[in-house]
Formats: C-alpha cells, structure tokens, sequence
C-alpha cells in the first residue's frame, strides 16, 4: 500500500518562521524548506505500520466502493470526513536559523486524505455534496445558516443542508443513484448532525434513493444519560424521543431511526452501515479533529453534554475564547463567589459571542480531570449563584435543548441533582431496552 504524507499546518509554520533571510551558502529558504519537508516524508514513510487501533467506516474502503462504481454519488459530509492512512511518530533534526544550528523536533503526524478527494482519485462519479451545520469544511458558527456554492479545491456544488433547506429536495436527488452520509457524531441530542441524518432519511426514502452509512464512534457512547425528549419539544435541537446522551453511533441510531418508524408517514430509508472494526462503546476515542468549531479538544467534547446545557441560557459557555465549552461564565454571575473571570471576543465558530467584551465571572474546567458522564452540577451552581436569576434562562432555547420544560422548573426550584436526575429513570430505563434492539457494538 503507498501512503501519501500530506502538509501539516504546523510543521510548515514552523519551517516559515525558523529563517529569517533568503539563502545561506547558496541554499534558497524554498529549497531548504523543500528539503526538510522530503526529509520528513521520508521519515513517514519509513515510520508506517500496520494500524492495530480502531479502523473507521470510511477506511474500509473493500466493504463500498463496490457500492459505488459506476454510480452517479451524493455525499453528506464536513472536515471530518476522512480517511486515515496512518499515525507516525518523527523524531527530526530540524534547521532552527539559516546559520546552520539545528533543534531536535518530535510530533507526532495523522496522515489523512478527505473521503471527497479520495473517491474522486479513484474515479467515483461524485455529482454534488451535501454540507450540514457549520458547512462543508466546518468553519461556520452554531446556528449559522450555510449558503449553497461551489467548493474550491473540487470545484463541486455543494448543497446546504443548515439553511434554506434541512432536508434535500427531490430535486437534489434526481439525478443520484445513491447517496454517502459520513460525518463524526459525539453523541448528545442537541448536536445536530443526527438530526441532519433524519432528514436524509426521509429524503432519500421518499425518492428510492439507497443510503450507505460510513459509521465512526462516539465519543461520549459508554454511557446513557439526560432528560427524555418529550415529543411536544421536538425541534431540530432534538428530533425524537431519545436522551440528551443517547450512547449510540450514527450508524447504530439510523437503524433506530428506522426500526422505530420515526422518519414521515412511518416510512423506512434503504440503508447499509459500514461499521467500525476494532471498537466498543467502552473504547475511549479521541478525535484527531474537531467535528466543529467550538469543540477543539477531547476535554471540550468530554465536558459538552453537561456544559451543553448553557446554550440555553444567557450564561457563556466558552464561546469567544479558545477555551470553548471548558468553562462558564456570565456578567451576572455573583464576583464575590467566583475568583475565575474571562472576557470573550469574536473568533473562529464565534463571531458573536455571549457577552462579547463584557468581563464575565464563573469557572474554568480546562484543566480538571473530565469525567466521560453528564452532570448538573454546573448549570445547578451557575444558577445558585447568579446576582439576578430572573436573567438566566432563555427558557424556549433551554427547553429545546433540555428536551423537557421540567428541567428549568426543577433548577429553578432548587430541587438537589439526585433527585432531578432520579425522575428520568422510568423514561431512561425504556430507552435503554429499545436501544438494546439496534446496537452494532458491545
């Protein structure tokens, strides 16, 4: 097998920046990076093992492309829609000026092509992607509606699916003869991709369009926990009666989806999932890169189902600092009681943060051991401890995300989070059978 080493972000910043004049013994700084930058795919390439870890559905490239040739292909997909070749570890010598010192230098490189290039390189006719909320490469803010256009590097249409339309036309399928849905999930209600997943469903059974599933894992899938939805609060922050942590991959909830009859008129979408080999919802993943813009980092993605739950309030999550959803804070929040304080600023996924360039006063989480498990205990003490509580909720956004109006009412009440947490189990406890029904892995 021939891996092909790609340009990484940081290796070339470093290359850029170590120099500060054009040649140095009649070397040009573009050769010399040039050099350097072949000596590290050589280092790669010699590097390259067999990779024993989890192998995602989208690697499994013998289990598909029979699927795919000679077909006209839609693709649903975001920047984490790619393959992975392989991990090195590099150990270089890595010049540090153009006098000639060198500086050792160790990272560590995922070699990765997007699923996109990778079937258009092994000629899959691909006629149109579909892009879901923050867009085809994942740069759009929460909520953010994406425009259809043209991508760049392959020049092909693409279609939103966060905008005008939710759900593809018949239109948009006319002309496909099997649509790709492969996007990294991490398993929380409100997180909307699984909604976009419903929406494809129904579009591709209503137009006979089969859908091929490329499954990858859940982050926050060894455990279920939350709020029931309540069908009167379904919204596209939460589509069915599942719990805020569902503990279910995207290809293990699209079986759901339609065992369950939950697509329009009780129809059922043609689908095949490509499963993960090598996982168990026990098996900690960590996600090499961000399925959105304000979840950088395992511990932001760990800390989400229970700082998730802000989003539906006034207080801010971390939005506006490179510290998203690893911590919480408001203008409100009582400054005698919390000694953390932060100020966020418009920045990539947050043009418009809460309380922008205002100082707010709360907690920080970024370095705690996170715990893969939901809690209230943040939301609980937030509230507490706000100087006017009358500005807290953002009670029809809180009550999309919780699922239920009994949440607010049980904060708001000061009802302690074990007893909150005790009034789902009825509800949990028959999720968890139904659940059982569609699961792929242990």
């Amino acid at each position: 097998m021939c891996f092909k080493v790609f340009k990484n972000t940081v290796l070339l910043l470093v290359l850029i920046t170590i120099s500060c004049a054009e040649k140095v013994g009649g070397e040009t700084l573009e050769s010399r990076n040039d050099r350097v930058e072949e000596n590290i795919s050589n280092e790669a390439l010699k590097q390259v093992q067999d990779d024993k870890s989890i192998i995602v559905g989208a690697n499994r490239m013998e289990k598909y492309l029979p699927m795919l040739r000679g077909k006209r292909v839609g693709i649903v997909a975001n920047q984490t829609s790619v393959i992975f070749k392989t991990t090195v570890n590099l150990k270089l010598e890595v010049p540090k000026d153009l006098s000639g010192q060198h500086k050792p230098f160790e990272t560590s490189v995922q070699l990765k092509e997007h699923l996109v290039d990778s079937l258009l390189s092994l000629e899959i006719n691909i006629k149109k992607v579909f892009a879901p909320e923050h867009g085809f490469r994942g740069t759009a803010d929460a909520g953010e509606d994406v425009k259809d256009g043209i991508d760049k590097r392959t020049k092909l249409p693409i279609f939103s699916l966060h905008g005008k339309h939710k759900k593809p036309t018949k239109q948009h399928l006319e002309n496909l003869d099997i649509v790709v849905f492969d996007i990294q999930d991490v398993g929380v209600r409100f997180y909307t991709y699984i909604s976009t997943l419903h929406y494809v469903m129904e579009a591709c059974a209503e137009n006979n369009v089969p859908l091929l599933i490329l499954d990858r894992p859940n982050p926050n899938g060894s455990y279920v926990d939350g709020p029931v939805l309540e069908v009167e609060n379904s919204s596209f922050l939460g589509m069915h009666p599942i719990p805020l942590v569902h503990g279910m991959t995207i290809g293990e909830y699209a079986t759901m989806i339609n065992g369950e009859r939950w697509l329009k008129n009780g129809i059922t979408c043609n689908i095949t999932v490509i499963e993960n080999d090598n996982y168990n919802h026990n098996r900690p993943y960590s996600l090499p890169i961000r399925p959105s813009p304000n979840l950088p980092n395992d511990q932001s993605i760990i800390l989400y189902p229970s700082l998730g739950l802000f989003e539906g309030t006034t207080v801010n999550a971390g939005r506006g600092t490179e510290f998203q959803f690893q911590r919480y804070g408001a203008p409100f929040l009582d400054a005698k009681h919390y000694t953390f304080n932060y100020t966020p600023e418009s920045n990539f996924g947050a043009k418009y943060p809460k309380h922008k360039g205002k100082i707010c006063y709360g907690v920080d989480l970024s370095t705690i051991e996170a715990q893969r498990s939901f809690t209230l205990k943040y939301i609980i003490d937030a509230y507490k401890n706000s100087t006017d509580t009358s500005k807290f909720f953002d009670t029809n956004n809180f009550t999309s995300h919780a699922g239920t109006a009994k949440l607010q009412k049980q904060i708001e009440n000061g009802v302690a989070e074990e007893n909150i947490k005790s009034s789902w189990q009825k509800d949990l406890t028959a999720y968890k059978k139904t659940r059982a029904k569609y699961l792929i892995y242990d």
